[in-house]
């Protein structure tokens, strides 16, 4: 199939969120957690801030691109933090 340019680093990529999902899957079903309410004053659970944390990553390598440039080692670490932080506070 020619439609789509299958490279390492893409192949990486899905192989990450697939083993996130199932890491987090497994944890679900072996530690069941109860939500708890952080600065968002919402309520929620690991997989949601995994989701917060996946869409924010998303906006995040966007802008850079955008402003930025291709450099993207460097927006991988802001990503790191930013995870850290929902995890934390959210």
């Amino acid at each position: 199939m020619a439609w789509m340019a299958w490279t390492w680093p893409t192949a990486i990529f899905f192989m990450v969120i697939a083993s996130l999902l199932i890491t987090f899957t497994v944890l679900a079903i072996r530690y069941p957690e109860t939500p708890r309410v952080g600065v968002l004053r919402i309520e929620t659970t690991r997989g949601d801030r995994l989701f917060i944390t996946l869409l924010g990553s998303a906006f995040i390598n966007l802008a850079w691109l955008g402003l930025v440039g291709a450099n993207q080692p460097f927006a991988l670490i802001v990503c790191l933090i930013y995870a850290a932080a929902v995890f934390r506070w959210v």
